[in-house]
């Protein structure tokens, strides 16, 4: 807290400000309506950049809450005031898919007023070298006011003309250097973070802290919630025969395995493997595709696109759909060894059906013994030996999947029972090892903590009071033994 409040004090951001018709006319060519809590977070975002300190906002919100259409406006508010925006995308299909649907909002408020001509490009490591010179070119033209890309953006050869605004969706997939070398492209730019990850309040607290944070709380009205069960692996049978019915609807199905080849350690199926099984002895009559890891993303974007296009009706996959593709005909989604995920990878996979209009269906699949387990588990866990343990959180967390379509509710049964530590895969840094304080349990202490922080900044920024002389010390002794990437978010 005393990190930001000197930054607020010190650093001058640009002030952005509304100079022609270009965010209502969007708002008004849009095909849908936004929802109130979009609207509140584009309220809090305004007041961010239209004030003189640079921006560093965290914007949460569930998968399919209309994150991106946010950032868009956001976008257009900085393009409003003679800048540049530029949206940073973890994978290529992902900064393949932003662009197209930003292009197709944009395109229809070229239509509607052919004078705001706004241009948006992307950029990725396989954009070939003559693309990539007239791209850059236009860049540092300024002819671009949008450019959407991956990791390829923050290379040296990269340059803007006037960048106001950035934008790094999925950021935790970012390393702190790599979103500072991206904030190094433009003097002050205002920066806008956004995560599908619901991340537990006392995180976004700690881990978060130098961030204000929005939440899109609210899903678009005509989202029909995903129903969710748990099935054993003697019933894949039923599963398939469901799937058969809703293919004969006219729906399509995803079919999750973990990993792409067999390992000796774990006893899971293939993708592959499974890929072989379903489209010659399950589904020959269906049209089957498959999509993995090691795919290019060029063959991946082939596949999503035949995949959306309805070429085939059943896609086998492995988790690299987890995040942001969209096909709204999508209406089941099967999750094979489902015991073997973390809460937030089911709650993202999850989110990749019940976009359409009809109602869609997750079906968490799972060892016989764990179907069977569940509820019939001793009170005492602590005692429980590991294996029967491990079953517990395994079933602890498809019932919760189950009974929850609440990204954020299941944020904190995930941080309760994994720790702070794996939430986002590696121990992110910027976790505290609190020796005393548990951040999954100890949540209202930690809350009056930050409020008692707040009251002595407000009242002694400069830590000067005798009474405070213990913490300035401290804070200094524990600022000075870290790499200060304050201000990257």
């Amino acid at each position: 807290l005393a990190k930001r409040d000197a930054f607020r004090k010190t650093a001058r951001g640009i002030q952005f400000g509304v100079r022609t018709r270009l965010v209502k006319d969007l708002i008004d060519a849009l095909p849908f309506q936004l929802t109130k809590a979009q609207l509140n977070v584009l309220h809090e975002i305004k007041e961010d950049m239209f004030a003189p300190q640079p921006m560093m906002r965290l914007l949460q919100g569930d998968v399919g809450s209309g994150k991106t259409v946010v950032a868009l406006i956001a976008m257009l508010m900085a393009i409003d005031s003679g800048y540049q925006a530029t949206l940073m995308v973890p994978t290529e299909v992902l900064a393949a898919q932003h662009f197209k649907n930003l292009s197709k909002l944009l395109d229809n408020l070229n239509l509607q007023n052919p004078a705001y001509r706004l241009k948006i490009e992307f950029l990725t490591g396989s954009t070939t070298a003559k693309e990539r010179k007239r791209i850059l070119g236009s860049l540092e033209s300024g002819e671009i006011n949008i450019l959407v890309g991956t990791h390829a953006l923050f290379e040296d050869i990269v340059e803007f003309r006037r960048l106001g605004l950035i934008v790094i969706d999925e950021q935790h997939r970012f390393g702190v250097e790599q979103r500072a070398r991206l904030m190094q492209k433009a003097e002050t730019p205002d920066v806008l973070v956004m995560t599908a990850t619901p991340i537990p309040r006392t995180l976004s607290m700690t881990v978060f802290g130098e961030l204000d944070v929005s939440v899109i709380d609210e899903l678009p009205a005509n989202r029909i919630p995903v129903r969710t069960a748990i099935r054993g692996e003697s019933a894949l049978g039923g599963v398939y025969s469901f799937i058969r019915t809703e293919v004969k609807k006219g729906r399509q199905a995803f079919i999750v395995f973990p990993l792409v080849e067999e390992s000796e350690k774990l006893d899971l199926k293939a993708a592959g493997e499974g890929f072989k099984e379903i489209s010659t002895h399950i589904f020959p009559d269906i049209k089957t595709g498959l999509l993995h890891g090691r795919m290019k993303w060029k063959e991946k974007e082939d596949v999503m696109n035949r995949f959306a296009a309805g070429e085939f009706s059943v896609l086998v996959s492995t988790t690299v759909i987890e995040v942001g593709v969209d096909i709204p005909n999508a209406t089941v989604m099967v999750i094979n060894e489902a015991h073997r995920f973390g809460l937030s990878q089911l709650h993202q996979l999850r989110g990749r059906i019940g976009r359409g209009a009809d109602q869609s269906y997750c079906i968490l699949v799972t060892k016989d013994e764990i179907v069977a387990s569940a509820g019939k588990l001793q009170q005492q866990i602590e005692y429980l030996p590991q294996h029967i343990l491990e079953r517990w959180r395994s079933i602890t967390r498809l019932k919760a999947m189950e009974q929850s379509s609440d990204g954020f509710k299941l944020s904190e049964i995930d941080l309760k029972m994994r720790g702070p530590g794996d939430i986002f895969g590696k121990k992110q840094s910027g976790i505290p090892d609190f020796r005393f304080c548990d951040i999954a349990n100890d949540s209202q202490i930690m809350f009056a903590a930050k409020d008692q922080a707040q009251q002595i900044i407000n009242s002694d920024p400069d830590l000067r009071d005798p009474n405070n002389v213990i913490i300035a010390r401290t804070l200094d002794r524990l600022l000075k033994s870290e790499d200060n990437f304050y201000g990257i978010g």
